[in-house]
């Protein structure tokens, strides 16, 4: 379930180095997802919260997202998870990111200053004691922050079917490239009735945890909000998915074809 977690954050985004004020989302947004294990078994919920703040005197977006178990789940395996990103309200590049998680014992408790100017991540990693700077790409984005800087930056209009989006993320202590794929509309039905969508397959390492690298499929509404419809994942054993059940504070209408 936290694999999903991370992979609901870390969709996927452009470099850029135009300003990029928001236009997709606005403080007050708020979603929560449910997910599920093979299709039946309820395997948690995840939240994610934009808000207004300042960070050393410059105003920014703070993201919280939160994921827990639920139900049987967490009876064998319990994850709370919680996730923070402060990024900057015209560029939509990150100053700090938090990630403090419990996952069934396993324990991270991190925090990442960005200098973007000067390309470097300031590591400050508590539970081990131990702090360091590590180099990063140019408009680097942290996993909280580049799913805002997509759902902003992503032109529907010049969108064709098998365009392939590429950019640098940095999580813990490295720097990761990413790769999505747009893979074309799709009408699906949801807790809030049919919606049309955009289709897209975000690559992953295969191995452990995926069947293979094409193993994600990922919808967001064709509207000028792109809400985070559904994710899919399938896995080495089963299979996840997550849909959006909840929401308020869009800043654009959310278009539905037919009310459920």
């Amino acid at each position: 379930m936290s694999k999903l977690l991370i992979l609901l954050l870390a969709l996927a985004t452009m470099s850029s180095t135009q300003a990029q004020e928001a236009e997709a989302f606005q403080a007050g947004e708020w979603f929560r997802f449910e997910m599920s294990y093979s299709g039946f078994l309820k395997a948690g919920n995840a939240t994610l919260t934009v808000k207004d703040d300042e960070i050393d005197g410059k105003p920014v977006y703070h993201v919280v997202g939160k994921g827990w178990t639920t139900g049987a789940i967490k009876w064998f395996f319990k994850v709370k998870d919680r996730y923070e990103s402060y990024f900057d309200k015209t560029t939509l590049l990150p100053y700090r990111f938090i990630r403090n998680i419990d996952e069934g014992g396993h324990t991270k408790d991190i925090e990442i200053d960005f200098d973007q100017e000067n390309r470097k991540a300031h590591i400050n990693n508590k539970k081990k004691k131990k702090k360091l700077v590590v180099d990063t790409k140019p408009n680097v984005q942290d996993m909280v922050s580049m799913y805002y800087y997509l759902r902003n930056k992503i032109n529907i209009s010049t969108l064709k079917i098998g365009d392939e989006i590429k950019t640098d993320m940095f999580f813990d202590e490295e720097n990761y490239g990413f790769k999505i794929k747009y893979l074309g509309e799709e009408i699906i039905e949801t807790e809030f009735g049919d919606v049309r969508t955009l289709k897209f397959r975000p690559y992953v390492l295969a191995g452990r945890v995926f069947k293979e690298e094409e193993s994600l499929t990922l919808w967001v509404s064709k509207d000028k909000n792109k809400l985070p419809l559904r994710i899919k994942a399938d896995l080495a054993v089963g299979s996840l998915r997550a849909d959006l059940d909840a929401f308020k504070g869009l800043k654009h209408p959310f278009k539905i074809i037919a009310d459920n």
